[in-house]
Order: structure tokens, then sequence, then C-alpha cells
């Protein structure tokens, strides 16, 4: 799976704002918390505004907080609103993916594939990142002996 800039950034922010305990953010103090462009983060924090995940409040005041306790925002909900659907091939549902032939089971590797997106991205939420208390499947994976290892 590829992490889009866009949706890491719009992690990164949020879970900030997680850390934040309501109270408002500005752009410029998330873009220098995280180390973020402040033109792509604003544009990424729209969208997020958008999507219901965040609020704005102009003025000498104002910034952004969540729109919702971050125990109920998953790290999926933030993937689908920057980057649309968590897997997809060629730009649609692997349900609607056909194949012949040989491949003629591709399409269920794909289907797989999203499960177990899911599954783990699922369970994760903006609070448990930010508590550092990730979900039993989140550590299970993560120390399976060829977690580390890349290829």
């Amino acid at each position: 799976m590829q992490i889009s800039a866009r949706a890491d950034y719009a992690l990164r922010a949020l879970l900030t704002l997680a850390a934040s305990d309501g109270s408002l953010v500005k752009g410029e103090t998330l873009a220098s918390a995280q180390d973020l462009p402040l033109r792509f983060l604003e544009n990424i924090l729209t969208d997020l505004r958008r999507s219901g995940l965040v609020q704005s409040r102009r003025g000498a005041d104002g910034g952004y907080q969540l729109c919702r306790p971050a125990e109920e925002i998953t790290i999926a909900t933030v993937i689908r609103a920057t980057d649309g659907p968590l897997a997809s091939v060629r730009g649609r549902p692997p349900e609607n993916a056909q194949y012949e032939g040989a491949a003629k089971h591709l399409q269920d590797v794909w289907i797989a594939v999203r499960v177990n997106l899911r599954r783990v991205l699922e369970s994760v939420t903006l609070a448990d990142v930010a508590s550092g208390k990730l979900p039993d499947i989140v550590r299970d994976l993560r120390d399976e002996p060829d977690a580390w290892v890349t290829r």
C-alpha cells in the first residue's frame, strides 16, 4: 500500500489536534509542529473540513479543531477523506475488476487485500495513535518476525 503525502500530512495534523484537548490550533502551529509545508497543509485542512473531520474559526483567536472526538475518527476515515477508497484497481473497486484465463482469480486477491487494510485501518483511531495505546491487531502485526523487513 502506498501512503500518499496528503494522507500522511492529514493524519499528522489531526493527531496534533487530537493532542490539543479540543482547543483551537492555528494552521501555522500545525504545520510547524509536524514540519509540514503550510500551503499544502491548508489545502488538506480544507478537504478535512469539507469531510466533516475538522472545523475552523477565523480571526485572531481562530484555528482548527476536531469535529468529533478522536476516539471516533479512524485512520481509514482520514485516508478516505484525502485519497478516496482504501483499495482500488485502476481507480475502480476490486469487485468491478474482471479477469479471464490464468488471471481469473486475481480479483479474489484484491478483495482480500482490501479486507486486511480495513481490518487494520478501521480498528485504529486518532486517540489510539495519540495515546500510543494501539489495538492488539496492530501490535501483533508489528511484532511479526518479518514485519520490519523491506522487500
